[in-house]
């Protein structure tokens, strides 16, 4: 490697090189002067929320409370690039069908309503008036069992009420959400467990933890600013252990764009203290070999009068079914665990050391554990290990599932659900005057089922690019011109907009930087954190065009067009002063909402209740459990001696979901090439393979279905053997739609199996500007990396 080449793959994740990215992508957006003014307001009191992930906003924002992954997001948004009428008419839908991801989003914002002609096989210029006449005729005449209203996590709190207020009084719900295909698995398992589905952690308990636990959280591209917490507490000395399959950069070290010494000397604070590489789908193994070394110490200490490791008490008052898990933990033989872990005994009771000796911990995790299909059995196997020493609850301690887009779980909060309780519909009934539907709806993939079935004949998408973002997508969009009608709610083009039924509608809205006037008055609208904090975002940016409206106003326009029979509800009155939709929610909410308009008025708003924070426990035995299955195994119950590889789908560092913003990925440093799959060197040598060759994948199910895709090259990569890693969405077609957690129905993109055949011999790899050289391109090491 060249000495360059290993000065680039080297350096800590931020630094310059987060500096430089982002100026770069503002001026590819043409925004340089106003985008770096627009990000002063950015997570500030008065300003608009990210709209990218959902990372809190501290009490005291700095000046520049934004990260690269933010700004690039904004730099997305507030583009001066415009995707007109004058475009579509340039282009037929078979052909933009064939663009990739980057290309056609990078078109720019869209800017009047567009309506499918078959004919021409074009989108075509439409009004505002006759977009909703259609649609609501159309609605009006179809099945509501056979509407399917999906909702994206960038929804506001008032934008995604209103929606299931239209979808309920249409008479479903079926509100399939993003949120089924990343993290609808916390939403499920984790109130077994403690009686709520969000985490237990503020931003404070993050300054009191004396250890903290990430497992299967890249959080230096998926949570950037969360970096900033990690390298202070690494710095006082705070261990932070990660549990990963990629040795990946923002884990290894983190120079802070706001540290001056760290610029100026271009070094960085390693963060992780320990690294774990467990192979894909390891995690239950792992956590179970930490929490079989925490009661083995224990037990110990009982047998010598020592000081106990466990929290005697706290079990004793606040937990159910200890006894049963501590004798199946004790009974696992520790080759097990390390066979299917992929770590050894030794670095599992490092671990476990590590736990025992902090008084406060956390523990985080991601997408790396709710997208498996015993998502949910890693998940509850993470709060046993916290519940053994008491580390929910209390100061510096508790559960931390980080959420993606920013206001997913406020969506699911205000009622996007497609398994509504009792309680809420009866309050909704109340509120509107109408009666709620009660038979459960679709999520994701029992959408993707229907449409499959013939059994769907409109979509609704508010946001979002649900078909390429779902499993089995290749498969599942075939299905979709049998549909009578798609509608699309956006402020860019993207691919599912090309998947199109026999009418179809691209309908054009405000973005979150965007000012939102109605009225003459611009509105706030409100979103939730990862943390339950619940706060205002006004928009700052004048509108891309004088033609987009909110997706408030939209959703009106749709209701007015639809159901406007349905219930006394004045849909004018709601779209020009958004405190009204919060006072309604207020009313069906009361609990979580009470004095709502008022609360969001104070810098950083108000956090909703948490129970399982106060050690009050909604579960039915009205404690938090001890869950686990016994002869439970791990990796999918897939054998690390498998014939085949564990395929994880994840994001490049250029990438926010399914939108991708360049064909870089800095921090696994390959440049200007998605169509790569990172490998174990001693996989590509067993396979025949080198590095640069082109492989197809084939994904390994039990079905008769035809799932491979190809070209994709070999890059190197500092990933256990038995696995490998490619980017989403284009090996989304790999994914069988059966493959997800058995609880949540949450697609297990983390661990597919798949075969690798070789397309073509080894060829060059453009990595960091130069060649992979050698058949060799690792991560970094923690050993190499410039420390301060």
């Amino acid at each position: 490697m060249s000495d360059q080449r290993k000065t680039a793959v080297n350096k800590p994740a931020g630094g310059w090189g987060a500096l430089n990215a982002v100026e770069t992508h503002l001026a590819r957006q043409e925004v340089l002067i106003r985008g770096n003014r627009v990000l002063l307001d950015m997570n500030k009191p008065g300003g608009f929320d990210c709209p990218s992930c959902a990372w809190p906003d501290p009490r005291k924002p700095h000046a520049f409370e934004y990260c690269e992954n933010g700004a690039k997001a904004v730099a997305w948004e507030a583009t001066k690039k415009r995707a007109t009428p004058e475009f579509f008419a340039e282009h037929t839908v078979s052909e933009l069908r064939g663009w990739t991801d980057h290309d056609i989003e990078a078109v720019g914002s869209l800017t009047e309503p567009m309506r499918y002609n078959p004919t021409t096989d074009k989108y075509e210029r439409a009004s505002w008036e006759e977009a909703f006449h259609a649609i609501g005729e159309e609605l009006r005449g179809l099945d509501p069992k056979r509407v399917e209203l999906y909702t994206s996590g960038r929804a506001s709190n008032e934008a995604a009420f209103l929606y299931q207020t239209f979808g309920r009084l249409l008479g479903t719900n079926n509100f399939p959400d993003c949120s089924n295909m990343c993290h609808e698995t916390t939403t499920v398992a984790l109130p077994e467990s403690i009686g709520v589905g969000k985490g237990t952690v503020d931003l404070e308990d993050f300054e009191d933890c004396d250890a903290i636990f990430i497992i299967g959280q890249n959080p230096g591209t998926n949570s950037p600013r969360m970096l900033g917490y990690l390298h202070d507490m690494a710095k006082r000395g705070v261990p932070i252990v990660s549990f990963n399959p990629l040795k990946e950069r923002g884990l290894v070290a983190f120079a802070n764009p706001q540290n001056a010494v760290e610029m100026l000397t271009g070094t960085g604070q390693k963060i992780s203290s320990s690294y774990f590489q467990v192979r894909v789908g390891g995690d239950i193994a792992a956590v179970q070999g930490i929490c079989k070394a925490v009661i083995a110490a224990d037990d110990a200490a009982t047998g010598s009068a020592r000081s106990r490791i466990i929290d005697r008490d706290f079990i004793a008052r606040h937990t159910h079914g200890f006894d049963a898990f501590a004798d199946y933990i004790r009974n696992l033989c520790w080759e097990r665990l390390e066979h299917y872990s992929g770590l050894c005994r030794a670095d599992m009771e490092a671990a476990a050391e590590i736990y025992m000796k902090a008084n406060r911990v956390i523990a985080c995790w991601g997408m790396g554990i709710t997208q498996h299909r015993r998502g949910g059995d890693a998940m509850q196997q993470i709060v046993n290990l916290l519940l053994l020493r008491g580390n929910i609850g209390r100061k510096g301690t508790g559960a931390c599932p980080i959420r993606g887009h920013s206001n997913v779980q406020g969506d699911r909060t205000v009622g996007i659900y497609q398994k509504p309780k009792e309680p809420f519909l009866r309050k909704m009934d109340e509120v509107f005057r109408f009666k709620a539907p009660r038979d459960p709806g679709h999520d994701v993939a029992e959408c993707c089922e229907a449409i499959l079935r013939h059994e769907v004949d409109a979509f609704v998408a508010l946001g979002g690019n649900f078909f390429r973002a779902i499993p089995d997508n290749t498969r599942i969009a075939r299905e979709v011109p049998n549909l009578r009608m798609t509608v699309y709610i956006a402020t860019k083009p993207n691919l599912s907009h090309m998947t199109i039924g026999r009418s179809s509608w691209l309908l054009p809205c405000l973005g979150r930087t965007e000012r939102d006037e109605q009225n003459g008055v611009v509105q706030t609208i409100t979103v939730e954190d990862s943390f339950s904090m619940v706060h205002g975002s006004v928009g700052v940016l004048d509108p891309a065009s004088p033609d987009l409206k909110s997706e408030v106003a939209i959703i009106a326009g749709l209701a007015k067009a639809t159901v406007a029979d349905r219930a006394r509800i004045d849909w004018d009155t709601l779209v020009g002063d958004y405190s009204l939709i919060r006072d309604k929610i207020e009313q069906v909410l009361p609990e979580q909402f009470n004095n709502y308009n008022a609360r969001i008025a104070q810098p950083g708003g108000f956090r909703l209740p948490n129970g399982a924070r106060e050690r009050k426990w909604d579960t039915p035995s009205g404690k938090a459990n001890f869950l686990f299955k016994d002869g439970l195994i791990d990796a999918d119950d897939d054998a690390p001696e498998a014939p085949h590889l564990q395929l994880i789908t994840l994001r490049s560092h250029d990438q926010f979901n399914t939108t991708v913003y360049s064909n870089d990925d800095r921090y696994r440093g390959v440049r200007g090439e998605r169509m790569v799959v990172f490998m174990n060197a001693r996989d590509i040598a067993a396979l025949g393979l080198s590095e640069g060759a082109m492989i197809e994948f084939s994904a390994v199910w039990h079905d008769e279905v035809d799932r491979r895709v190809g070209g994709f090259r070999v890059v190197a990569f500092d990933i256990p053997p038995g696995c490998c890693a490619a980017y989403y969405p284009e090996t989304n077609p790999l994914l069988p739609l059966a493959h997800r957690d058995q609880r949540s129905n949450t697609p297990a993109a983390k661990s597919v199996a798949v075969t690798i055949t070789a397309m073509t011999p080894g060829e060059p790899v453009e990595v960091d500007g130069g060649v992979a050289e050698h058949g060799r391109h690792r991560a970094e090491d923690p050993e190499t990396v410039p420390l301060a």
